[in-house]
């Protein structure tokens, strides 16, 4: 067996109160795509921001092609030919995509930027990972998987021998995916390695070649990929066996309709004023039902979930709620008519990371818990956060601890607990499952059934087909800001849903 490219043995890592890692190793061989998994928690991120030089170990040692290495900074793992991609975006979003991808490293004199030579270069990169935008485009102008598609460019720009993706595939949808795979597989056989996090167990099974498992900070076991399955991993990530990756409910009756859009169009983005972002958007969803909706990416689900919570506008069409026309120019008028939103990126458009978690609970329903209107009583915010801890199984310190220092997981519960406190008529949830492990999941979807039990009307949009049968009772397609077909959980399969989102129009 040839020398590990990078060896890390006996990390260990400390912080105020948590062990976040106990004598860890982990090895990667040249060549070769690694596997680091573990649930939300398990010291994933704390073991690679160590590798990337983000934060020192407490203890334990790092070999790279049998040399013993040190990084006190990022730009020294850099140097070592290691780049991260992190989970979390790390773009300017005031920057163009060619100057997010060549920061620090721009073409040119030592006076002057080679502004040509940076685009022509950023514009080769963006067509490997089939990303189709100027690369003078302004990154916060780009869809979230826009954004992590740059990200992937600027890892590739980079000469490194070791490149570290974690949750690459969170944001994009299977077409994006399977070109990912194919570069992935093109620097493997150039000889470059790869760790790979991820949450989509199938990804480990399809693109590595080893794993490594970690578990409350500790390293659980390695091994090779072909030498295991499913099952398998998920063993030995949460030390009990997991049936299903997708739990199932029975079916229920659905009552009245609660919520209708008709028509709902709108011409025009911040990128292409002509676009056309929805054309006649037409759906309806029943008290207690669960109602998914599917597409690739820019077919127009989240646009839609904008547009009927307000957040964005739109140019025609109406909402009805329990039959009725409303209008809902703002987020706050649906909360008024009894609409949630919960947004596909929790950090960004849902949290308030500097803040606690019982102010980011409790804030959507502050007429539960406030005094004559005015004044937040203390003693029924603290039960209505013991309340939803306990039903949701939100694993904190206590209420006052800030949110950011939750897991994945938890923190997707904390929004929705933020909205099942709020008792709404319709909940929308985007992407209700990305970037958290597999126990979590499970807890998310038996969430969003008994919320259906409870009679809200629940519309899930989700990139992963399997978590779209799993927990839908009907399920509308689209593609290219139109509703391409209905069909029910019964009747579909994965191969249905593909070709109704890539290959039918609607009439």
């Amino acid at each position: 067996m040839s020398e590990p490219l990078l060896r890390m043995a006996g990390i260990s890592k400390s912080f105020p109160g948590v062990q976040a890692l106990s004598d860890v190793e982990l090895s990667v061989g040249p060549g070769e795509i690694h596997a680091l998994l573990g649930e939300n928690g398990a010291g994933k991120s704390t073991l690679l921001k160590i590798l990337a030089g983000a934060q020192p170990p407490d203890s334990g040692t790092i070999t790279l092609a049998g040399q013993a290495v040190s990084f006190d900074t990022p730009h020294a793992a850099q140097v070592h030919g290691i780049v991260t991609i992190y989970q979390e975006f790390t773009l300017a979003p005031n920057m163009t995509i060619c100057e997010n991808v060549f920061i620090g490293r721009e073409p040119g004199s030592k006076v002057f930027v080679s502004w040509r030579r940076m685009a022509e270069e950023t514009r080769a990169l963006t067509r490997r990972i089939g990303l189709d935008a100027d690369p003078m485009t302004l990154v916060r102008d780009l869809s979230v998987a826009e954004q992590q598609m740059v990200e992937i460019a600027r890892a590739l720009s980079m000469k490194s021998r070791l490149i570290v993706m974690d949750e690459p595939t969170s944001a994009l949808s299977s077409t994006e995916v399977d070109k990912l795979f194919s570069i992935i597989r093109d620097l493997k056989a150039e000889g470059l390695s790869v760790i790979f996090v991820t949450h989509r167990l199938e990804e480990v099974i399809e693109i590595c070649d080893g794993y490594t498992v970690l578990r409350d900070g500790q390293f659980v076991g390695s091994g090779r990929v072909k030498d295991t399955d499913i099952d398998g991993i998920i063993r030995m990530m949460v030390g009990r066996e997991v049936s299903e990756l997708f739990s199932r409910r029975g079916d229920a009756a659905p009552g009245d309709v609660a919520l209708a859009v008709e028509n709902l169009s709108r011409r025009g983005s911040s990128r292409d004023p002509s676009a056309t972002v929805l054309a006649n958007v037409s759906l309806s969803v029943r008290r207690g039902e669960i109602l998914g909706v599917a597409g690739l990416v820019g077919a127009g689900r989240t646009e839609m979930a904008r547009a009927i919570f307000g957040a964005d506008p739109f140019d025609s069409g109406r909402v009805l709620i329990d039959g009725q026309p409303v209008r809902i120019a703002s987020p706050q008028e649906a909360i008024r008519h009894g609409i949630g939103l919960v947004p596909e990126d929790r950090k960004q458009q849902a949290l308030f990371l500097s803040l606690a978690i019982r102010l980011n609970l409790s804030m959507a329903a502050l007429d539960r818990v406030s005094k004559w209107g005015v004044f937040v009583d203390e003693a029924k915010e603290s039960a209505m956060v013991e309340e939803y801890r306990k039903a949701l199984s939100i694993r904190m310190a206590s209420p006052d601890q800030i949110v950011a220092n939750l897991s994945g997981g938890n923190q997707q519960k904390v929004v929705l607990a933020r909205w099942l406190a709020l008792q709404p008529k319709v909940l929308i949830v985007d992407e209700p499952t990305r970037g958290i492990d597999i126990g979590a999941k499970v807890d998310v979807h038996n969430l969003l059934f008994d919320m259906a039990r409870s009679g809200i009307a629940v519309i899930a949009i989700s990139s992963e087909l399997p978590e779209i049968l799993a927990v839908s009772d009907r399920i509308v397609t689209m593609r290219e800001g139109r509703v391409t077909g209905e069909i029910s959980r019964a009747d579909a399969n994965q191969e249905k849903l593909m070709t109704m989102m890539t290959l039918a129009r609607a009439a």
